[in-house]
């Protein structure tokens, strides 16, 4: 009997490994748009957005795992996600979470009274951060 090919998922951050897994199906969020990412693929190297990771547990399952921001690097059926921050759903503190959404938007209309464009970007920024997290927990 033959054995349906799979992909090994690896997530890491700085501080270490965050998430490893078997699938046959990831779906990632790159700067230029989704792409899901399947056993035997050709080889791929892509910017990951601030979004989530969607990994295929079961038939109509999936780990989530928050991002933000990174790289991914697909090869000889290993994934591997490298982002500067990362959090699986039942790491995230919500409540953390949803202050620092409330900090950015506080950030974000001081910048727009004050006309600081580069503080608005950065306050942006925050706010994606901070809204993924709270999208990925409450699933």
């Amino acid at each position: 009997m033959d054995e349906k090919p799979v992909l090994t998922v690896n997530v890491v951050t700085p501080d270490g490994s965050v998430y490893e897994n078997t699938t046959d199906l990831v779906i990632c969020t790159t700067t230029v748009g989704q792409v899901g990412i399947m056993p035997n693929r050709l080889p791929l190297l892509a910017s990951l957005a601030i979004d989530k990771i969607r990994v295929k547990t079961g038939e109509d399952t999936f780990d989530e795992v928050a991002v933000s921001g990174g790289f991914i690097e697909f090869s000889n059926n290993v994934l591997s996600v490298v982002a500067s921050a990362a959090e699986r759903k039942e790491e995230i503190d919500t409540s953390r979470a949803e202050r620092a959404r409330k900090r950015a938007e506080a950030r974000i209309a001081k910048a727009k009274e004050n006309h600081d464009d580069n503080e608005l970007k950065r306050a942006e920024v925050s706010l994606r951060r901070a809204v993924n997290r709270l999208s990925v927990s409450k699933k």
